[in-house]
């Protein structure tokens, strides 16, 4: 398991937190811990609602959608991009990079020079303690997706658990048919 995978949530988890959910693993180590971003939970708040920007709602910034990266201290904001000219960037594989410079950023985003499209921005974050990840992925909690980052930018939120599972193809497309409540099948 290494950066850049996708931790791909098992259809009968129980944890709200985590159900149905796809994370892109940012950083993994066996000694220090892992940090990963949920991908497919969006919230109704904007980049707007959280930080005080230039030109205020009138900025092309004010209005990008937060998802929320995970339960772990939601006062926190997180990134990805696809600019690996961003300062302090962290290249997490197939040209997505997470964090970097805010200001250097949001620069690029107020002059045009970085797409909306090119810019995922989350709320919190998932997190787990050295060795924790390991255990979880052994237990069957989660489908590892290795080398997978690319898929960030390229499926819808509504349907990316679903679609990345039939993707996979062979027993992961039966498990995206999975219902949400089995007991009412």
């Amino acid at each position: 398991m290494k950066s850049g995978s996708l931790l791909i949530s098992q259809p009968f988890l129980g944890d709200p937190n985590f159900e149905r959910t796809v994370i892109l693993l940012c950083r993994h180590s066996e000694e220090e811990g892992s940090f990963g971003l949920v991908l497919n939970r969006p919230t109704n708040l904007q980049l707007g609602d959280v930080l005080e920007l230039p030109d205020g709602e009138a900025s092309p910034a004010a209005h990008l959608p937060l998802g929320l990266g995970g339960p772990v201290q939601p006062d926190t904001l997180h990134y990805l991009h696809r600019r690996a000219d961003i300062p302090d960037a962290v290249a997490v594989g197939q040209d997505v990079y997470w964090g970097g410079d805010f200001q250097v950023l949001l620069g690029l985003l107020l002059s045009g020079e970085l797409a909306a499209d090119d810019v995922r921005l989350y709320v919190g974050y998932s997190g787990w303690t050295a060795g924790q990840l390991t255990d979880e992925v052994g237990e069957n909690v989660w489908i590892v997706h290795p080398n997978a980052a690319g898929k960030v930018f390229t499926l819808d939120n509504d349907a990316f658990w679903q679609s990345i599972l039939r993707e996979k193809g062979g027993r992961y497309r039966v498990l995206s048919n999975y219902p949400v409540d089995p007991r009412l099948n």
